[in-house]
């Protein structure tokens, strides 16, 4: 259901595409004046960004918030610049003289979306959210993660109805007329 809703909401949008630089580049306005930009690898068709913009409260335009990909590589290099989306969560440790405390940043939903228990057995706090924007069942079989370079990794495999959604959206992004490098003009649908 979550799943074709979204699918509907795509459909819907204005799209502009554009081919540069060995990539695919997609902008989407949606009916509530929200806009989306992707990027995808030419030769893979691998999403490499996504970010969203929405208009402030005034009715300028917002920064961009990345969701997929590095925020850094999306805009050219400014000196010591390189940071996160400074909307995406941040987890940090504050102790006070009598607790041990962790901050997660950036989460806008109310408190009673949040649920944080302690697991005695496993000897931690666990941080869960009510607010399932996939609404799909989790398999943990589709869990997996490594660590290399000092760096966790955590995946979790697309399930079936978000491959098959993805697969249909970039057969119709494809049908769009993007313009070859050095072009600066846009096709719009």
């Amino acid at each position: 259901m979550a799943v074709q809703c979204w699918s509907n909401i795509l459909k819907k949008a204005k799209k502009t595409a554009l081919v540069h630089d060995g990539k695919r580049k997609i902008h989407y306005l949606f009916e509530d004046g929200k806009e989306m930009a992707e990027e995808y690898d030419i030769k893979t068709d691998d999403l490499i960004v996504r970010k969203w913009r929405k208009k402030n409260s005034l009715g300028a335009q917002g920064q961009w918030e990345v969701e997929v990909g590095d925020s850094y590589s999306t805009a050219p290099l400014q000196d010591d610049l390189i940071k996160e989306s400074s909307s995406n969560p941040v987890l940090m440790r504050k102790d006070t003289k009598t607790c041990f405390q962790w901050r997660v940043r950036n989460l806008p939903y109310p408190k009673e979306v949040y649920g944080v228990s302690v697991e005695p057995a496993e000897r931690c706090c666990i941080i869960r959210t009510t607010n399932k924007k996939c609404q799909l069942p989790l398999e943990s079989t589709a869990l997996t993660f490594s660590h290399a370079n000092n760096t966790l990794i955590i995946s979790y495999q697309k399930p079936k109805e978000i491959l098959t959604l993805e697969q249909d959206l970039l057969r119709e992004l494809k049908k769009m007329k993007g313009n070859s490098e050095g072009d600066v003009d846009c096709k719009t649908q």
